[in-house]
């Protein structure tokens, strides 16, 4: 997902579906600005559609409700069909926004049943999710990346960790580490303390921020742990990260 592409493709929308998104006034004329009848994809957005789990037509006139609702991205680069990415389209902004999935991400002893569980977690009718479950380890730390170059150009995006606590949980009294390095090295580093959250339901933990733009690439990584305490941890639900443009 790394390559980038020189100009955002204009996509060619009928006169129903411009009047649909709201790009043809009820008269039958086009605003001023939509005149050519045309309205760019997000950026980079056919390369990063190359990496759907199935094709995706840009030139169908649904093509924004897809992205509205979202895609699967690299489910197929490993052997089992988990969900690894998700991308979608911000409808308010437009800006792109990125789920890094927990089967995406580098987490100590994941794959040792006596420290974590994989259960399965319906997403929607026809979909499961992978999400990882902490049941008891005392060296926390999970580690993820993900290529700037595709984020909207220009825009402030938020990076958080999507969590949940799950009682029995225990061993949350230190809090643990957040931190967010940039593809030039910069560092955002703070702490948040976990026996304040809430329980039973999913929240955003906030890694940092990193501003967008056409002249940046490479990727940022993104980390949350907690080891030198020692303190035995329970609880601890993973989804997965977000990157999204802060409202």
């Amino acid at each position: 997902m790394g390559a980038r592409i020189s100009q955002d493709r204009p996509l060619e929308l009928s006169d129903e579906e411009l009047s649909k998104n709201g790009l043809r006034s009820s008269n039958g004329e086009a605003k001023a600005n939509q005149s050519s009848k045309q309205v760019s994809l997000p950026h980079n957005c056919e390369d990063i559609l190359k990496h759907a789990d199935s094709p995706v037509d840009v030139s169908a006139t649904n093509i924004w409700e897809v992205l509205y609702a979202g895609v699967s991205l690299n489910q197929k680069r490993k052997a089992k069909t988990f969900n690894l990415q998700k991308y979608w389209v911000d409808e308010q902004s437009n800006c792109n926004c990125f789920m890094v999935f927990a089967k995406n991400l580098s987490i100590t002893w994941a794959e040792d049943k006596r420290f974590w569980h994989w259960p399965l977690m319906k997403e929607s009718s026809d979909e499961y999710l992978a999400i990882v479950e902490l049941l008891d380890v005392c060296w926390l730390e999970v580690h993820g990346r993900f290529e700037i170059s595709n984020l909207s150009p220009g825009r402030l995006y938020e990076v958080v960790f999507v969590v949940m606590l799950k009682d029995p949980a225990y061993g949350w009294e230190v809090p643990v580490n957040l931190r967010l390095t940039s593809p030039d090295g910069c560092r955002q580093e703070h702490k948040e303390n976990l026996m304040e959250k809430p329980r039973g339901r999913w929240i955003e933990i906030p890694a940092g921020e990193i501003k967008s733009s056409t002249h940046k690439n490479g990727e940022m990584e993104f980390s949350l742990y907690e080891y030198e305490a020692g303190t035995w941890k329970k609880g601890l639900l993973i989804k997965g990260v977000k990157i999204q443009p802060k409202a």
